[in-house]
């Protein structure tokens, strides 16, 4: 698994889309920066910009990778190796190229500007860790609906589907549920709907990390009550990781009984 891990990550590093997005990120760090010297407003910008970005970008990367190396995982196929290291190999390497090319457009610029002398350089890797799992989520996503559809058409379409859903409609449906609903208790179903997104938990972490859930009116108090605390922080990472894990799992299972 090691070597195909190391051939897909060299193999990325060669891409024009991997250079594009760690200018991307490399330029809009610098700009945020030249625009903004307060690295508190510059975090909280690039939250905005990461939380929606970044799993769009993992998506889309994603599927066009696996659909575009389906004869090199066919030969690989043929040879005396584990499909599970195949595929896995495959998933690391393209989720790590990404989350690599995070790190350092956004890290370099904010690095050069100070930020590990700055109070907000644990709202910062906060948020670097943010996108390294969304990444990971959804590449894993990604993966696991173009293993299960042939057509690259379908796959792609779904896949975008999938995100735009959890990032624009399940915010949508979750409001007009509320708005519904207002009647009656809904503490609860409010942090499980956010549990169950995980673009909505990682924005709603990262806002109470940078200590500005008062913009959320009676929301931000009710998830300050329940995030904010030791407990609700270590349930919520380990919700994120059940997500990176969840699209591996069935990815890995699938791709056992594949027919190629």
């Amino acid at each position: 698994m090691l070597k195909i891990l190391q051939y897909i990550v060299f193999d990325l590093t060669r891409s024009r889309w991997s250079y594009f997005y760690f200018f991307f990120y490399l330029l809009l760090g610098f700009g945020l920066l030249f625009l903004n010297t307060d690295l508190s407003k510059a975090v909280i910008t690039l939250m905005n910009i990461i939380i929606v970005l970044t799993p769009l970008i993992g998506t889309i990367f994603g599927v066009m990778y696996f659909y575009n190396s389906k004869e090199f995982v066919e030969l690989l196929l043929a040879q005396p190796i584990k499909r599970s290291s195949i595929f896995l190999g495959q998933y690391l390497g393209v989720a790590i190229s990404l989350s690599a090319s995070l790190v350092l457009g956004i890290g370099i610029p904010f690095l050069l500007y100070g930020i590990f002398l700055s109070q907000d350089i644990f709202n910062f890797l906060f948020l670097l860790l943010d996108g390294m799992l969304l990444t990971f989520i959804f590449v894993g996503i990604s993966f696991y609906i173009s293993l299960c559809n042939n057509d690259k058409i379908k796959g792609f379409g779904y896949s975008i589907a999938l995100w735009l859903f959890f990032a624009v409609i399940y915010d949508g449906l979750f409001l007009v549920s509320l708005i519904m609903f207002e009647d009656y208790p809904l503490d609860k179903f409010s942090l499980i709907a956010t549990i169950l997104n995980p673009i909505d938990l990682s924005r709603i972490l990262v806002l109470l990390k940078l200590d500005i859930s008062a913009l959320l009116g009676y929301t931000g108090a009710l998830f300050q009550k329940f995030f904010g605390t030791n407990l609700g922080l270590v349930i919520s990472l380990t919700m994120l990781f059940t997500w990176v894990l969840g699209p591996l799992y069935f990815f890995i299972r699938h791709s056992k009984k594949k027919d190629f």
